[in-house]
Formats: C-alpha cells, structure tokens, sequence
C-alpha cells in the first residue's frame, strides 16, 4: 500500500545521509521532499501542512545523539510522527454489552463489507469468540447469497430473510437468533450506496438504534484516494464510528488514505483487508506500517506468517532432513507451497529489513512466474521421482515438459538447481561454506 511513499521517504533519507552537518536549509529541502511524496500518496493537504510542520519543528536545532547520523536523526523524526499521525493501535472493544456483542459493518457499496464480514468473522473465531453473520443488505444484488455462501465456506452461523423485510428487523431478528444459538459476536452486513446520502443513513441510524452496537466499523476501499476522506467524515458525523477496516491494502493503493481518514475522524484504523482470500485480514499495528513506510521492515509481522503457515514439529524435522542429506523435491514442493501462503516475494522482501531496495533490482513479477514454472515441473513428476531425481532419463523428462507445458531445458535447469542447492547444504553441514562476515556458527 505506501511502497511508492516508502520509495520517495528512502530517497530523501539517502540524500541527507551524504550531509556531515545538518543545517536549516538541509531540512527545508528535506520537507519540500516530503511535502511531495505525501501529496503524491493521497495524503490530505491539511494533513500533510500539519505533519511538515511538526517534524520540521523538532529536526531544526535537534540535538543529534552520538549514535546516530544527521540523516537517522530525521528518520526517527518522521517515524516518531508517522506514528503520531497513525494513532493507537485500534483494538475491539466491547467493553460491558450484553451478549452477544453487535458488530456493525457500514461502508459504500463496492468497499468489500461482505467479505470483510466473513473475514472479521474468522479472526474472531482463531481468537476463541464464536462469530455469527447476519446478511442485512436487501439493496445489492445477491449479497444475501454472497454472505450466505461465505458462512459456509468458514462454517459460521448465520440469518437471512431475503430481500422482503426490512433491513433493521432482519437485524433485531438476526441479533435474537445468535442469542438462541449462544453466540459470542454477531456481525451485521449492511447496504451500502454509491454514495453517502439521506435514505441510506437514515436506515443505518435506525439499526444502531434498536440493535445498540458496541461496535461500528467502517469499511472503506484504501484505492479510494482523497474521497476516502470524506465518506469517513460523512459516516462519523451521522454513526459515530469506533473504527475502520482498510480493504485492498495489497494492491496499487497509494496510502494516503489511511493516513487521512485516522486524523480526520479521530477514529482508529482497527484492520486491513489484504487479498482477496478469507484469511488475507490482519490486525493493524502502526509501528509495523512505520517501520515498512520508512523501509526498516516488519520482522515481527512476518514472524506471525510464518507461525501460522509453518508447524514447529515439522520444522525440526525439516532441519535435521537437510543435516542429513536427506531432503527432497517432495519436501521442496511441500516448502514451497507453505512459503506461498506467506503473500506475494514483493510483499515478503519489503516486510526484511534493508531488502526493501532490492525488489528495484529484482522483478517480483517475474519471479513469481519462475516460480510457478519450477512448481509445474515438480508437479509433473511422480512422487518416486520427486523423491528420488537421478530416475530423471531423457524419456522421463520429456514426459515431464510435456506435462508442465515446457521446454526440457527448463526441466533440466530445475533438476540442476535442485542438485545446486543439495551440494551447497553439503558444504554447510561440513562447515565449508565461507562467506565473508558470516561466522561458521551462525552459518550453521
């Protein structure tokens, strides 16, 4: 989402890092940089007017710690201010309302509420609450069979009455029956519009009303731009809302919104919707975004994707198989398939601290396609194969190309790069591998 922020941001932070001294004029300089890749975000004038002016304020006349450059010394700045502009991390809270806690999703139509229902609804269940969906948008078409498809895809209760009754009794109705079905969270999908207008908040108003919600999330498309900004407003000043949820964070969103919408509402950014999968959904952390905008990565984000797509126990064993020489295109392809679950190599390099420059260097894209292609190779191949490669003779891999749609060349080279990779785990494991500053133990 803020790659071509980050991007601008580093390029400022490299030029002050050539400065022995910073001076006034440094800094001016530095700002006018900001101001522009700010704008050029999607960040609000005004917000943008105040964040200048309060990083400039604290960079002019800064005393400079000993341990840190000119340059780092505006870093921290900016980051100290990101954080700031970002607010708290937003969590949940539903303080003393009776059971079962109301969730009110509200948005324009097109923002993704029901998908984001659906996902909100599996978070809740991962962190031990039972969710229930109820489908109270009677305006688009089949979005009551699109929540209703949804809930039983991730098995979660739910209550619809088509598109007849009335938007707030189908959601007094659903809060009654995830009542009876002992639910922890009932989750309210409501009709959006194309715009925000009188009907639309009139109902929404009337729902919040009779249903007492301890919760109202705005769910807004982070590709909006500036009119982010103003349907945020618009939602606040007529519901009140306790937070947002940001949709289509992975794709070509220039960020600003986020930035806009936290500081005009005051409201805080709770979620982010990242992908179109129902587990493409993570809770938002605003140091994480910083460190990311300003290109210091997000360790510990990756750390928890990991956690989820990796099992400890078969991590171990993973290990001592490639200790052992013991490792296979089986166990490669089984890797390789958890490693994708992870999210896109340009996502994954930006998320390791300083490799964020590199995907300049390296066409994520491609990548990917090579990827697939070293996929569909060992997807041609049978187990005993995958297990055993020296079977590979001209007559197998001539079957395998055809299978996988490629050239036997292009077998060959996965089957070289296999063996590559097993003479280079031997040199590890016999502690030959020398790489300049790499100590043998940390190697190993």
């Amino acid at each position: 989402m803020f790659e071509q922020l980050s991007n601008r941001l580093q390029g400022v932070f490299d030029g002050l890092g050539r400065v022995g001294k910073l001076t006034e004029a440094d800094v001016d300089k530095a700002m006018r940089e900001v101001r522009m890749a700010l704008l050029e975000a999607d960040v609000s004038l005004p917000v943008v007017k105040d964040f200048v002016r309060r990083v400039k304020e604290q960079a002019v006349g800064a005393d400079v710690g000993r341990s840190l450059k000119p340059g780092q010394q505006v870093v921290k700045i900016v980051h100290d201010e990101l954080l700031e502009t970002l607010g708290e991390p937003g969590r949940l809270n539903f303080g003393t309302s009776q059971k079962p806690h109301v969730i009110m999703m509200v948005g324009l139509q097109g923002s993704g509420k029901t998908t984001t229902s659906a996902k909100l609804a599996t978070w809740l269940r991962r962190d031990g609450r039972q969710p229930f969906l109820v489908a109270a948008d009677t305006y688009r078409p089949a979005a009551v069979d699109q929540l209703v498809t949804l809930a039983k895809q991730i098995n979660v209760p739910y209550w619809e009455e088509g598109t007849k009754v009335s938007p707030p009794d189908i959601a007094v109705h659903g809060v009654e029956a995830a009542r009876t079905a002992n639910a922890a969270v009932v989750i309210l999908d409501t009709a959006g519009r194309l715009q925000i207008d009188d009907t639309l908040m009139a109902e929404l108003e009337e729902i919040k009303r009779r249903t007492k919600p301890a919760e109202i999330l705005l769910v807004a498309d982070s590709m909006t731009g500036q009119e982010a900004v103003n349907i945020a407003d618009g939602f606040n000043k007529r519901l009140g809302i306790t937070g947002l949820i940001l949709t289509k964070v992975d794709g070509d969103a220039r960020g600003g919104a986020a930035l806009s919408m936290r500081t005009v509402t005051g409201v805080p950014i709770k979620f982010l919707g990242t992908g179109e999968k129902l587990d493409g959904f993570e809770v938002f952390h605003p140091d994480r975004i910083a460190q990311r905008i300003l290109g210091m990565g997000d360790v510990l984000t990756l750390i928890e994707k990991a956690q989820d797509a990796f099992d400890e126990e078969e991590a171990i064993k993973l290990q001592k198989k490639l200790m052992q020489n013991q490792f296979t295109m089986q166990d490669f392809l089984e890797q390789l398939q958890k490693v994708k679950k992870l999210g896109s190599i340009g996502n994954l390099l930006g998320m390791i601290p300083g490799m964020g420059k590199l995907k300049d260097q390296i066409d994520p894209e491609e990548m990917e396609r090579r990827l697939r292609k070293v996929e569909a190779v060992m997807y041609s191949m049978s187990l005993k194969e995958r297990r055993n490669p020296k079977l590979m003779d001209a007559s197998r891999k001539k079957r395998v190309a055809r299978g996988a749609g490629v050239e036997v060349r292009d077998v060959n080279e996965v089957l070289k790069q296999f063996a590559d990779m097993q003479r280079l785990m031997g040199e590890v494991r016999k502690g030959r591998l020398n790489i300049p500053g790499m100590p043998g133990g940390l190697m190993r």
